[in-house]
């Protein structure tokens, strides 16, 4: 049979929406993309069907052995079934094949006439090959609906979600549709009492089967039509945020989900420096990666397995967040339309759960502070993220050891001075000793960040401020690329680029090999 060049072209034809809106007002019930999509193709396959009976009606598969007359309709198999019709029957003339006769054939496509065998006793090829029998059409198709959309769902799927979403008959939530005309009403009662059952509930999340068991649901409608019509109603009230993974509906007040979730934090917020990117040697570029800030660029990131580790920066131990990389964005729950979406953080050390969410334009996952205080884990510190079976869970977890005391660099401020000191601490976990970095005055390191956000000091001017006391840490007075990234981000957060292309082109610093660098003295 003949394949479905539609399929990979996939177009919405005309009539097709408004087969599909009488489908769902016969159904009652809303219905997904990709279901509507299968029924535009059980349509066309039913109706090529249809188009193939009535283009070869009275007509026989070609077998050597059947007798036919002039004037014959036949399809032949070993020509892609092309169509011909008998125009003359005349003996055959073969000892080896005793007795039959030779039909001419005058094809529809061609004026030349061409000869086949009939009336063949003899055992044939084709004989052995039309098991279907004289009509076509009791083939077995070339694809069935199943096989289309699984091979084609990528050409079907968003073209058709594109035209549905363009209809004003239409409205979607959750990724299914149903006709506008025929939504239930959800007055202002339902709406308090679902607030008030998500109150109870601490702001939640419920799922719309739960919310609607509370408010005793939405009449005698069906079902599926009633969570329809509530989740339309919720999702256009701003009471209510839909917070649920793709796949999943869950509901939360959205006055009662955490600030830090609702607005980025401050120590989080980047205002984008203009800086040229050619700057950045291959080297650099190379360190950019491996830093793996959620800010800097991300050109062709591999797939991720099970987990990801990342280097755990300032702005994040302080706000108790994890960056929202382009690697864990693989790991962690997301969805398409939901801005925030709520999760179950588990402590890989010990299994406790916590609230956490998933805020993903801003690029950040929010509710790791009592796991980083618990742990006791110091910026610097390798925190990995798992993936498990639950959607709404991810593990946090860490390489934990016996604790041991340590030297660690520490933030000092003094009289609005930026000071380093090395100091003594017990750590149990593993770090990047480039980038570890330790803050026992957080308030007055809060007062740091804050003036250089109200001077909006520039790049230059902040490592200009922050060399001088990191230089006196070590023998050689050099510091590493890592280094200032990371105590940069104390006080403005930024990614690595647009640091390493301030370091390169501006002369008052140097690279002393290795990504070391100094401040040049006057």
């Amino acid at each position: 049979m003949p394949s479905h060049p539609w399929a990979r072209n996939f177009s919405v034809e005309k009539g097709d929406l408004d087969y599909l809106t009488n489908l769902l007002l016969e159904k009652e019930t809303p219905l997904s993309t990709e279901a509507l999509a299968r029924e535009l193709v059980d349509k066309r396959l039913t109706r090529e069907a249809a188009d193939i009976k009535e283009r070869f009606k009275d007509t026989q598969l070609y077998n050597p052995s059947r007798a036919y007359e002039v004037g014959q309709k036949l399809l032949f198999q070993a020509f892609d079934y092309a169509p011909g019709t008998v125009v003359n029957v005349r003996p055959g003339n073969n000892h080896e094949y005793g007795t039959f006769n030779v039909i001419g054939v005058k094809f529809d496509d061609n004026d030349k006439v061409r000869e086949f065998a009939s009336e063949l006793s003899t055992p044939h090829k084709l004989t052995q090959e039309s098991t279907n029998g004289d009509n076509p059409l009791t083939a077995t198709p070339e694809y069935t609906t199943d096989e289309i959309i699984s091979n084609w769902r990528g050409d079907i799927v968003p073209v058709l979600e594109k035209v549905l979403a363009a209809s004003s008959d239409l409205v979607s939530i959750g990724g299914t549709w149903f006709p506008r005309e025929l939504m239930l009403e959800v007055n202002a009662g339902h709406l308090n009492l679902a607030e008030a059952v998500l109150d109870i509930a601490g702001g939640g999340p419920l799922t719309t089967d739960e919310i609607l068991e509370q408010i005793g649901g939405l009449g005698k409608a069906p079902y599926e039509l009633q969570k329809f019509t509530l989740n339309y109603a919720l999702r256009d009230d701003s009471r209510f945020d839909e917070v649920g993974p793709t796949g999943q509906v869950l509901w939360y007040l959205t006055r009662l989900e955490p600030q830090e979730v609702m607005q980025v934090p401050p120590n989080l917020r980047y205002t984008p420096f203009d800086y040229d990117r050619s700057l950045l040697a291959p080297d650099l570029v190379t360190l950019e990666t491996e830093i793996d800030d959620e800010l800097s660029p991300a050109f062709g990131v591999p797939e991720v397995g099970d987990s990801v580790t990342i280097t755990l920066n300032y702005p994040h131990r302080r706000v108790g967040t994890l960056p929202l990389t382009a690697r864990i964005r693989q790991i962690v729950p997301t969805a398409l339309k939901t801005q925030r979406v709520w999760m179950n953080l588990v402590d890989g050390q010990d299994g406790e759960e916590t609230t956490g969410w998933v805020v993903r334009n801003e690029g950040y996952i929010f509710g790791l502070s009592a796991f980083y205080r618990k742990h006791r884990l110091p910026v610097g510190a390798y925190v990995t993220v798992k993936r498990s079976d639950d959607p709404t869970r991810i593990v946090v977890d860490f390489n934990a050891h016996r604790p041991r005391t340590e030297y660690v660099r520490l933030i000092v401020p003094k009289n609005d001075q930026i000071l380093f000191e090395n100091h003594k601490r017990s750590i149990g976990a593993e770090y990047d000793d480039l980038m570890i970095l330790g803050v026992d005055e957080l308030q007055a390191v809060d007062a740091l960040f804050q003036s250089t956000q109200q001077q909006r000091k520039s790049i230059s001017s902040i490592l200009k401020s922050i060399m001088p006391g990191l230089s006196r840490l070590t023998p050689q007075g050099t510091i590493h690329a890592k280094t200032l990234y990371s105590v940069f981000n104390v006080f403005r957060r930024c990614p690595p680029g647009p640091i390493f292309a301030t370091l390169v082109a501006n002369p008052d610093f140097q690279n002393v090999g290795g990504h070391y660098w100094k401040l040049v003295e006057d």
